[in-house]
Formats: structure tokens, C-alpha cells, sequence
């Protein structure tokens, strides 16, 4: 297997935000249920859905404007462009939150993929519609993200590796069985990771 790509999310992989999610379930009205908050807004009435979308907004917009890289992100990035392997951000933040934390960060990706560009996870097409972009195949590809809907969306798009980075823990009952992942504590740990994967591939 030789790797060519790997896909980030955003919150909680690379980018921390202070943002309390179980919270703002709460002040939308949703459970933490194993759904994402914008798809359980998508089954809402239209004021209802409206409110949500306004809250949940806000929320976004705080977290790219007070957050911060997690360490270890622009380390990460740059051996993988040393290595050539193309890196895509995919994420089901709005495109607005994306594109202001990259505006305060010297972050670069081949392909960003938000929620307004299709698909959210864990729908695989948010992974194949990158990849796409990339021309690369998901065999030949590595997915790093800390939450469910990440690995969800890397097993049923078929890519070749997941790297699951310091999952939380009310998320963790959600990480399905039996499909292969690496589990890491941080972007260091999972650059040694990719390390190793890579050597393995040449």
C-alpha cells in the first residue's frame, strides 16, 4: 500500500475550540444521540431549524475566533508535505469557521471540504468527494479525526488507515466495534504513526 493522502478534520484533530458541545446541544434542544448537530437540525420545523442554525452559528464563530491549533498540527502537516503526500481538511463546521481559522493560521490543504460543500460525516462522500479533488484512491489514503462520525465516514469510504486522536470521552461509547482504527493521544504520537505506515508503503 502506498499512501498518497491523508484527510484531517478540524474541531478537536487540529483545532481546538472552546467550545462545550454538549452544552449547545442542550441550548439547541438535541441529544447527544450519535447524530451530528446539523443533521438533527435538518429534521427540525423551519422556525425551530432556523433558531438552531443561528445558535449553533454563533458557537462556530467563537471556536474560530478564540480557538487554537493543537499542538503538533503545523509539525504534522509539513512532514507530510516533505513526504508528498497531499492533505485534504473536511470538516462539518461551516465554510465561514473554516475559513477564518485558516485566515489566522499557516495552515495549507490541498482540499477543504465543510459542510457546505456536500456531505457531512459519516457520510462517506464527504471523504470521496475530497479524494476526488486529491485524484487519489481511499486505498491509498490516511484519515486522522477524534470523533465517530470521522471513522464512520473513513470505513465506509474504504480508506486504507484511521487514526483516532484523543477521542472524547462521551463520544468514546459511540466509536463503532470491530472496525480497525489506531487510537493516539496526540498529533505527535500519530506523526509516528504515519511514520511507520509509511515506511511500511516504500
Amino acid at each position: 500500500m502506498v499512501i498518497r493522502a491523508a484527510l484531517f478534520d478540524m474541531d478537536g484533530t487540529i483545532w481546538d475550540a472552546p467550545i462545550d458541545w454538549l452544552t449547545v446541544r442542550h441550548e439547541i434542544g438535541v441529544p447527544a444521540n450519535g447524530l451530528s448537530i446539523y443533521e438533527q437540525l435538518m429534521d427540525m420545523p423551519s422556525r425551530e431549524r432556523a433558531q438552531g442554525i443561528r445558535i449553533l452559528e454563533h458557537h462556530e464563530a467563537l471556536g474560530a475566533e478564540n480557538g487554537t491549533l493543537i499542538p503538533g498540527t503545523i509539525d504534522l502537516l509539513q512532514y507530510l508535505k516533505e513526504a508528498d503526500i497531499k492533505c485534504a481538511l473536511i470538516t462539518n463546521n461551516s465554510r465561514r469557521s473554516v475559513e477564518r481559522v485558516l485566515e489566522r493560521n499557516p495552515l495549507s490543504f490541498d482540499a477543504v471540504l465543510s459542510r457546505d460543500d456536500g456531505a457531512l460525516k459519516p457520510d462517506p462522500q464527504a471523504f470521496l468527494s475530497a479524494l476526488e479533488q486529491l485524484h487519489v484512491s481511499p486505498q491509498e489514503t490516511i484519515a486522522i479525526g477524534d470523533a465517530h462520525f470521522d471513522l464512520i465516514a473513513s470505513d465506509r469510504a474504504g480508506i486504507a488507515q484511521f487514526i483516532l486522536v484523543g477521542n472524547r470521552p462521551w463520544t468514546s461509547e459511540l466509536i463503532p466495534a470491530g472496525v480497525p482504527h489506531h487510537k493516539v493521544a496526540d498529533l505527535v504520537e500519530a506523526r509516528e504513526i504515519i511514520a511507520r505506515l509509511l515506511h511500511q508503503s516504500r
